[in-house]
């Protein structure tokens, strides 16, 4: 079993963990947020989304967050762009990299965004031809690849399909969502396997909700495929709409906790990664949905 030497991470938490958020987020706080990771030695942040506020109101505030980031050198900053709109509004902003996104489930696509895959693939068509003709990265998000809260289980087929039409569109890298968590090993092994028939293995990474618990599972899975990119959000910042209480992304910590244990790089500083989760759990005033973080942080105290 050969597994990568090293693993890119891209924290979704700024953006996808905390768009659900009821309560308000400032934009002071996002950018701290985004200041903490970057000193924990993430070099991939998914900062925020150009969307109308009035569909996402957490996010009415992205020109100010982009703009109040002090910038490092080597970090990429993306940004999500669902429609032509929002990409011309994200170009104030200077992003590196900006993402659209597409379900796997044709049920999910309708109820998410009101419109089929195939049309959905054709309204990112000229935002991916604008962003590339500037020299912008695209990365797809592929959402339901293994299961939807309205079909239950996908077939590879769907995913395989979805693959191809991104990667038409000139998507240049796609992330594998496991959107509602329920996804096992082999079937998250068997969605990544559906979409490298069209995308080359250092342009796929995967995106793992926990809400079975089964997170971790399907990254060894994906480590076990030479899969070397994940998302991950801090404290695992991000709830899933479709399962009432369930967690949502898998945490940056219990992610890192695991790569450092088997030896593989990440070049992140879990103790740093630790704090910048405690300083927005503290914010949202509850406890870090991170098992390692948590755990942790209690042997310091101790």
């Amino acid at each position: 079993m050969k597994l990568p030497a090293h693993v890119k991470l891209v924290d979704v938490g700024p953006r996808d963990g905390l768009q659900n958020e009821k309560q308000p987020v400032p934009a002071a706080i996002k950018i701290e947020l985004v200041h903490r990771l970057q000193d924990a030695g993430l070099k991939n942040i998914e900062v925020t989304s150009f969307v109308s506020p009035k569909w996402v109101p957490q996010m009415a505030d992205n020109l100010e967050v982009m703009a109040g980031i002090r910038r490092q050198p080597g970090v990429c900053y993306s940004v999500l762009t669902p429609n032509l709109q929002g990409f011309e509004a994200s170009l104030d902003s200077h992003p590196d990299e900006i993402v659209v996104f597409g379900a796997a489930s044709e049920a999910f696509s309708q109820r998410n965004i009101n419109c089929s895959i195939a049309e959905s693939i054709e309204r990112f068509r000229p935002v991916v031809e604008a962003a590339l003709a500037r020299g912008i990265h695209v990365r797809g998000a592929m959402s339901c690849t293994v299961g939807c809260p309205y079909e239950g289980e996908i077939a590879p087929e769907r995913v395989e399909m979805l693959a191809r039409l991104m990667k038409g569109i000139g998507v240049q890298h796609v992330g594998v969502a496991d959107t509602i968590g329920v996804g096992t090993p082999l079937k998250v092994q068997r969605a990544l396997e559906a979409t490298l028939r069209h995308f080359d293995i250092n342009d796929i990474s995967g995106h793992f909700h926990d809400t079975y618990g089964q997170a971790l599972a399907n990254t060894l899975a994906s480590l076990e495929m030479g899969i070397w990119q994940f998302d991950t959000s801090v404290a695992g910042l991000g709830g899933c709409p479709y399962a009432k209480g369930a967690t949502g992304n898998v945490a940056s910590e219990d992610v890192v906790y695991l790569l450092h244990g088997m030896g593989i790089a990440t070049g992140i500083d879990l103790d740093k990664l630790i704090d910048a989760g405690q300083f927005i759990s503290d914010f949202l005033g509850r406890n870090s949905g991170s098992r390692a973080g948590t755990a942790l942080l209690n042997k310091r105290a101790g």
